[in-house]
């Protein structure tokens, strides 16, 4: 698991045909790096498999690189690094798997309150994970949602973050989506839930009113 937040910004260095799906190797200003760890390279979990000379090597599945920005990314293109979160350490961002969910694009950008104000469209099976006020992660980086259209969500990064984070905010530019893990679970209990006959709703019900009314809810 991760957190969202970006400890470094590393460079997708090379880029080569391995079983099926690609060899990576990524330059990573992270120390140390250790072999079997997981990294989050723009949002996408990959594993330590060798170190190289200021950096390390990963393989991408063939399904990662069609469903993550890695396999079509410029050689050379910045890109942000966030090692497994630790035991015992803050949780400052929210919990990122790094299984991306979809690839959304740049659709605006401009200054606003200091900051910058960024839309993004996303794929459209996302929606009903996306809300005000709630967390993404984009390439890797945890964002609050500011506000949700039909298509699109806009967030509004901070001086730091745009500064500390590899971000190229040209329309049309591809970005790695993750939405809130917490949001998915809301969303499959919601769908078992009306998937369930009258008489089993109804018993729960009666279950939830027993709590509250022992003070438990």
């Amino acid at each position: 698991m991760f957190t969202g937040l970006v400890e470094a910004r590393g460079t997708l260095a090379r880029r080569s045909p391995a079983s099926g799906g690609a060899r990576l190797f990524v330059e990573a200003p992270l120390s140390p790096l250790v072999l079997g760890e997981s990294i989050a390279t723009d949002g996408v979990c990959l594993t330590v498999e060798a170190l190289g000379p200021g950096g390390f090597y990963a393989t991408a599945s063939a399904e990662t690189l069609e469903r993550t920005t890695l396999g079509g990314k410029a050689l050379g293109a910045p890109v942000n690094l966030e090692r497994a979160l630790a035991v015992g350490a803050r949780l400052g961002g929210h919990l990122v798997g790094g299984h991306v969910d979809g690839v959304g694009r740049v659709a605006a950008s401009r200054a606003e309150g200091g900051g910058t104000r960024v839309s993004f469209t996303y794929p459209r099976p996302l929606a009903r994970f996306i809300a005000e006020k709630g967390s993404i992660a984009v390439n890797g980086v945890s964002l609050t949602v500011n506000g949700v259209e039909d298509t699109s969500f806009h967030v509004v990064l901070v001086p730091h973050t745009a500064a500390s984070t590899a971000w190229t905010l040209e329309v049309g530019t591809l970005v790695n989506l993750e939405v809130d893990v917490l949001a998915r679970y809301v969303a499959r209990a919601l769908s078992v839930a009306s998937a369930e006959p009258p008489e089993r709703i109804a018993s729960d019900e009666a279950w939830l009113t027993t709590l509250g009314r022992a003070g438990y809810l």
